[in-house]
């Protein structure tokens, strides 16, 4: 079994992948500053050590007690429309401390990392079903971040003969009875839909319906983060060889907007108030995955993928949330 470091293990993505690998027997430890994610989404079975990346000491420390088969490298910030009005930080946390996270392990003798990039790295592609030889125009600073940190870490490869695996992920998303997402402010669709559907936001806003698609809405390809964690478990297969493999994770299927919210209104049962907004600046009309090359090489299938499978698992963590938050609120009247 391998000993694995999770950047980012507190947070959506991360945390779902920490409880994949202790379930298959591998030890876990999570580096996480917890200015995104949680410590109670951290698995308790998984170290925590609540730092930052980007320093390099206290990272240090944590590969001094011991070699590291592999890192998972998941710590980034991930919002297109924030990346667009103030892209420092984007850039500051994605590609400055994802060095620094390059430089500490070199120091330390890991060579094997797989890392989360992003669709966002294709810009707005000519092809439907986009395959990962097709080219990186990013049209936001989220996406320019994740360009670059992928080339970064190319010529690690050719420099240092590091094993690396990019993974470009299109829409993230599901859940589950204990698990889901939970971002201060919410910026993804099914969140914010079924946030409107329970109550706790009025309407959903979608960001123009004038593209140049079916029914004037974007089109994206959701993907299960439980496939997406598959993924990860099944890249470690291609540890301890020196190359760059990127690989786009999501369906080949898209779903328009609007589609998502009639989709969701008959999941939850409840009416969802929508309201139609300006465009969002960096939103491409439509980001869909070719994942055949995911298939072919690693045998990867997207079992948990199914829209419909992906909001009824949201929607129970959406509820969830709600009791919670009705608890929180009964001790605090019963306080005052």
């Amino acid at each position: 079994m391998a000993r694995v470091l999770v950047t980012g293990g507190a947070g959506y993505v991360g945390s779902v992948c920490c409880r994949r690998l202790l379930a298959e027997g591998h030890s876990v430890e999570v580096v996480d500053d917890l200015s995104n994610g949680s410590a109670e989404a951290a698995p308790a079975s998984a170290v925590l050590h609540q730092i930052g990346i980007e320093d390099r000491e206290a990272f240090s420390r944590v590969l001094e007690q011991g070699r590291f088969d592999a890192v998972f490298h998941f710590a980034a910030k991930a919002s297109v429309p924030e990346s667009v009005v103030n892209p420092g930080p984007f850039f500051d946390t994605n590609v400055a401390a994802g060095v620094a996270l390059l430089e500490t392990l070199r120091a330390h003798g890991v060579r094997n990392l797989i890392f989360s990039s992003s669709a966002a790295v294709y810009g707005t592609p000519q092809l439907v079903c986009i395959p990962e030889d097709c080219a990186t125009e990013p049209v936001n600073p989220y996406g320019e971040s994740k360009r670059m940190f992928e080339e970064i870490a190319k010529s690690y490869v050719t420099a240092y003969g590091w094993s690396v695996v990019g993974f470009r992920y299109f829409n993230a998303s599901g859940g589950g009875a204990d698990w889901g997402e939970r971002h201060n402010p919410e910026t993804h669709i099914i969140p914010l839909l079924l946030q409107a559907a329970s109550g706790r936001r009025e309407f959903f806003e979608i960001f123009g319906d004038d593209y140049e698609t079916p029914d004037g809405t974007c089109l994206r390809d959701f993907v299960h983060v439980l496939d997406i964690a598959e993924a990860h478990l099944l890249a470690m297969q291609k540890m301890n060889r020196p190359v760059f493999c990127a690989y786009n994770i999501g369906t080949g299927t898209s779903h328009s907007v609007k589609q998502v919210c009639e989709l969701a209104g008959a999941v939850t049962g409840r009416p969802i108030r929508t309201r139609i907004g300006p465009r969002r600046p960096g939103d491409p009309p439509v980001l869909c995955a070719s994942p055949q090359k995911l298939i072919g090489e690693l045998g990867w299938t997207p079992k948990h993928s199914a829209l419909e499978n992906i909001l009824a698992g949201a929607w129970e963590w959406e509820q969830k949330l709600c009791r919670q938050l009705l608890i929180g609120e009964s001790r605090n009247s019963r306080s005052s």
